[in-house]
Formats: C-alpha cells, structure tokens, sequence
C-alpha cells in the first residue's frame, strides 16, 4: 500500500474515508489480531465520531484520508469496542508503512491546526485556505503555514568507536546518538557542533550529511550528519545528559525505533566499523 499526501478543501467526508482521529498524540485504532488499523468509515459513521479541525491529508491506495481531533467527551466505545488510542510514535512496526506516513502527517497538521486556531495578531478564528495547506484569517488577511521545527542528529566517530548518550526524556534506559533543535541565526551544521560539545564537551570535525526524516512528534524534521572526533573528553550535565560513552559495534544494545534516522545512522556504523 502507498501513501500519497495531498490538499484540498472538503465540505463532506468521502463516502468511505480511512479517519486519523487524534487525542493529544494518541491515534484512534481498531485492534485486530495480529496488530492494528486505521478505521475505515463511512460518512455516516464519521458523522458519529465528534470530529473537530478536520482535514484532508491524501489517500491510501486511491482511499481517502481524514484527519481530526476529537471533541471533549468522545469515548472510543461510542464508535466499537475494538476501538482504542495508541501513541503515534508506538505505531513503528504495528502498522504498515503508509498507514504510519500518513499517521505522521495527520499528528503534525492536527497539532498546528489546535494551535492555530485564532488569529495570532486580531484574534478572530482562523479558517483553512482554499488554495494551499494554510490557515487564513479573513478579518486582517493573516497566513500561517504549518510549523516546521528543524533539528539535527549526528554519528561522531572517535577510533572505531561511536559517541552515545541517554537522556533524561527517554522512557527506557537506551542510549542513542547525538540531537538536538536548530536555533535562529544557525546553519545546520554550526548546530551539530554545538549540539555535541553542549552536551558531551566533544568537539568535532569532518561534518558531512547523511540524510533526513520527518519527525512529526510533533513537528520536527530531522536533518542526520556524521562527524569525527576532534578533541575533548566528556564530561556531561547530570540533567539533560544523563550518561555518555563511546561505543564499538560489539557493544551497542540497540534503543531507538527500527526505521528511525537515529537507527539507520546506528546501523551504518555498525555495518561500516564492524571490520575496522
């Protein structure tokens, strides 16, 4: 199955819609056996869900997508008991890959929309844009697009060996590489070296790019570098960074997501360093 994001201005839910219904960034979803789906309504059954900032994000295999949050009071038993909310960054490996893109999409644009709700400079309430993925105010003619929060994630390589770390916002006790938000005024790669000596004392060289993710938890795209060490040792703040280390290929126990940028910039380490 393939997802193919798109815009445009819908006054009524297609007659049959697969509906990405957010609570904060949590997803509605049928469980079935073996793993779980996006529900897959008719328009009257839509009507039932209280469905609020609704949007179009695309179609599945020629299938409409819908977008929403979901109104105060909605319990999923309303819909079916095989209804529940799952966190969207859960869904790595419990769906398949289209569902999770356009999870991601809807999580990102639900998020704007509730944040965008009312004009930011008169205050009246905002509307969608007939001709692109906008939120428009027609009392002072205000545009706003949806956010985009850059942020980088860099593999720094000390003598076959790979700089990780654990913070304090991870759930478990993994270690992953290097991250951080780009800052007004910053390239993206002056925010890789201040990322890392920031939060190692690790200065570093060498900076070359390796790719990019949308990160929609919920509005990050992640650009992904790797870099070499150049001097320092670490030394960390106890609060953000709780612990820090260089790690060979051997002794990396893997943390983050499968498909994750971070996992993919684990994995070539370990592919290309494993023979060094």
């Amino acid at each position: 199955m393939v997802f193919n994001p798109g815009y445009k201005i819908i006054t009524a839910p297609p007659e049959r819609s697969y509906i990405f219904l957010y609570k904060s960034d949590e997803l509605l979803l049928r469980h079935e056996e073996g793993g779980y789906s996006v529900p897959l309504m008719s328009s009257d059954e839509i009507g039932q869900l209280n469905m609020d900032l609704t949007q179009y994000i695309g179609e599945i295999d020629k299938t409409p997508c819908i977008a929403g949050g979901i109104l105060e009071g909605f319990q999923p038993s309303h819909a079916g008991t095989d209804l529940l909310f799952l966190r969207v960054y859960d869904l790595f490996g419990k769906t398949g890959d289209a569902f999770f893109k356009a999870a991601g999409l809807g999580n990102h644009l639900v998020h704007w929309m509730k944040n965008n709700k009312y004009c930011g400079k008169c205050g009246m309430v905002m509307s969608d844009s007939a001709r692109e993925r906008a939120r428009h105010c027609e009392n002072c003619g205000n545009t706003v697009y949806p956010r985009i929060s850059p942020a980088v994630i860099v593999a720094v390589i000390r003598e076959g060996k790979l700089l990780m770390a654990r913070a304090a916002r991870f759930r478990s006790k993994f270690y992953s590489v290097i991250a951080g938000f780009i800052e007004p005024g910053e390239s993206a790669e002056e925010c890789v070296k201040r990322e890392v000596q920031e939060e190692t004392n690790i200065r570093i060289k060498d900076i070359k790019y390796f790719g990019s993710q949308p990160w929609p938890f919920p509005d990050s795209l992640m650009l992904a570098y790797t870099a070499l060490y150049e001097s320092g040792e670490i030394m960390i703040d106890g609060r953000e960074i709780l612990d820090a280390a260089w790690f060979s290929p051997a002794e990396i126990q893997y943390g983050p997501i499968s498909t994750s940028v971070a996992r993919k910039l684990i994995d070539w380490f370990i592919r290309d360093f494993s023979r060094v």
